[in-house]
């Protein structure tokens, strides 16, 4: 399992063995985000699109980070 960064606010109850737990949604797994994105309208989709922009902007800020070389931004 990855480290829990606690990053973007946004929490979904999801259940990892045998306990529920609330979880930021970068701190899923591809598979819990696919489950916890299923069947929600466009404008939630939007919505939450929007709030993980927001935070991308205010990390990217705070550390004053800079996209750099096309080679650099395809790390992650």
């Amino acid at each position: 399992m990855t480290t829990k960064r606690y990053l973007d606010g946004i929490y979904f109850r999801v259940k990892r063995g045998k306990h529920w737990e609330s979880i930021c949604f970068s701190d899923l797994t591809d598979e819990e985000m696919d489950k916890v994105l299923e069947g929600h309208s466009v404008q939630w989709l939007k919505s939450t699109c929007k709030i993980l922009g927001h935070t991308i902007r205010c990390i990217g800020d705070e550390l004053k980070i800079v996209g750099g070389k096309e080679e650099e931004r395809k790390k992650c």
